[in-house]
């Protein structure tokens, strides 16, 4: 167990925390949920040590350890994977290396002996001999594959960090876990490993995530971080949800009867003060006045943007057909052969977990790079806009953020531009900032401003919910379910996919493709066997290759 006592955290004169006391038992998941600026990720590090509290303590049961997922990528770049991963236990990796240095000696002497001995008593009671093959299960499990496990980890990936440094906060079945955003960067094979994962976790978990799907899953409780308080509420995050708004109706409606209690109290009072046969009830019914005292409903400190793409024109029948298109790139075949026809109600989902193949195609599509063989076409009656995952050259500049928006518009009025980007919730002083130091959430509700501004009946969106907090991935999600237009999209939010998709093309590792018309969760029961072949495929090119 692990328990915030009278727990104030002050940066200035400003409280994030006051007086928080909360407590988490084993056998649980909590969500820690909160507006941007809450506090969720500080509180964490609290929680983990790597912070010190203004005032109170944090307890945890004496014996238990307690694993938090590290953000640093470069923190371990010149050990291998494996080390990596074990690191996660730092007594077990102690110890192995220990033993690997008194082993290494040449003048062995007794005392060596005895304490290599002890070494390897408790090497044993730590399962120490598993420790590798546990730690290539995690990571397998993350998707990565078993010829990287000794790799160095300077040699990988961004993308293959951010699964590595979460298998090392797994590892060797930690008391108490703490993960922030531990879904970022994973695909969605990847996310739907590490909810089962989870699920059948039996210590203590406590996470932040932005992923509403993923919190359905895997929680218990949810601690709503706001004002400086955190309320835990007992289920999911729907379930959440669904309390906070009863909970803010049940007490708006017994303000309203204690407001009509008191406006009777109050005429009563007013006909009959000056009445002495009314005087002693007139003043019984002062001090009941006096008593009744109204709840303070405080709004919710969480802003949510108003996300509306409306396409200046109608789209016809023709939309998109793709014949036969393939790349390689760097001696890989990152495409092959795929073809496909787009209608005036597809709203296309593209998963797999090949990203870089699918950011390729879309990248394609929009005529930013060329297709190695095949062709596309677009409808004439079609207007493209296009959401890169990478969005650094769009603010490499030193336009201010109204400036920036506005060579995007037909209409050069700011007054219609600031419209805009009030929706994204950029107010006042907020249009006159550089777009060089916008944070990343910023600079993806820009792009989705642009998005909206531009009027384009054919969206693509290649990862759009990264770096944004829950209220805007909501706000985002309901604006793809109500556009009129066509959408081809990839993201790892399970439930932007099966609530906005109605159509399915999975990348496979070979770059060959599956095209089915269904929603993303009758996708993956009918296609099991699909995405196990999907598996199949990346471990016999790994086989191949070796």
């Amino acid at each position: 167990m692990i328990s915030a006592n009278n727990v104030t955290l002050r940066l200035g004169k400003k409280a994030l925390f006051e007086d928080v006391n909360i407590k988490f038992t084993e056998g649980n998941c909590y969500g820690l949920i909160g507006a941007n600026g809450a506090g969720k990720s500080t509180f964490l590090k609290i929680l983990s040590g790597e912070l010190d509290s203004t005032s109170g303590e944090i307890a945890i049961t004496p014996g238990q350890r307690l694993s938090f997922l590290k953000q640093d990528h470069f923190q371990y770049d010149e050990y291998t994977v494996m080390d990596t991963v074990i690191m996660g236990n730092a007594r077990l990796y102690e110890i192995m290396k220990e033993k690997d240095a008194i082993y290494a000696k040449e003048d062995f002497t007794d005392a060596d002996g005895i304490r290599a001995s002890e070494l390897e008593g408790e090497f044993a009671d730590m399962d120490g001999w598993e420790a590798e093959s546990n730690a290539s299960m995690l990571l397998n499990g993350l998707g990565i594959e078993t010829e990287l496990h000794y790799s160095t980890m300077k040699d990988l990936v961004g993308a293959q960090k951010v699964k590595i440094l979460l298998a090392q906060a797994l590892f060797g079945n930690p008391d108490i876990l703490l993960l922030d955003e531990p879904t970022n960067h994973l695909d969605l094979d990847a996310i739907a490993w590490l909810e089962e994962f989870l699920i059948n976790f039996e210590n203590t978990v406590i996470v932040v995530s932005h992923d509403r799907y993923f919190l359905n899953k895997v929680c218990t409780h949810i601690a709503d971080i706001d004002y400086g308080k955190i309320q835990l509420y007992a289920g999911n995050y729907d379930f959440w949800y669904e309390s906070s708004q009863l909970m803010i109706r049940q007490m708006k409606e017994a303000n309203k009867k204690k407001e009509e209690k008191i406006k009777e109290l109050q005429e009563f009072i007013s006909r009959f003060s000056a009445n002495a046969s009314k005087s002693k009830q007139a003043t019984s019914r002062k001090r009941a006045l006096e008593k009744i005292q109204l709840d303070e409903i405080r709004p919710s400190s969480r802003k949510y943007p108003y996300i509306d793409f409306r396409p200046n024109r109608e789209i016809g029948n023709e939309v998109l057909t793709v014949e036969g298109i393939s790349k390689t790139i760097d001696g890989v075949k990152v495409l092959d052969n795929i073809s496909f026809i787009l209608g005036h109600d597809d709203k296309v989902a593209f998963v797999g977990s090949n990203e870089f193949a699918k950011t390729t195609l879309f990248k394609i599509l929009f005529g930013e790079m060329e297709p190695d063989e095949g062709t596309y076409k677009w409808g004439v009656t079609t207007s493209q806009a296009y959401f890169p995952k990478d969005n650094s050259k769009e603010f490499d500049n030193d336009d201010i953020i109204v400036d920036w928006l506005t060579q995007y518009s037909e209409v050069k009025d700011v007054t219609y531009v600031r419209g805009f980007l009030g929706r994204m919730l950029f107010a006042g002083e907020d249009g006159v900032k550089k777009v060089r130091i916008l944070s990343g959430g910023e600079k993806v509700r820009c792009m989705l401003s642009k998005l909206m501004i531009s009027g384009a009946n054919v969206l693509i969106l290649d990862e759009p919910t990264d770096h944004l907090d829950m209220e805007s991935i909501t706000a985002l999600n309901n604006g793809m379910i109500k556009f009129p237009g066509v959408l081809l999209f990839s993201s790892r939010d399970h439930q932007i996919v099966q609530t906005t998709a109605n159509r399915i093309i999975e990348i496979l590792p070979n770059g060959s493709m599956i095209d089915k018309i269904t929603t993303y969760d009758e996708y993956l029961e009918s296609d099991e066997m699909a995405r196990k072949r999907t598996v199949y495929t990346s471990n016999k090119f790994a086989e191949e290759d070796n």
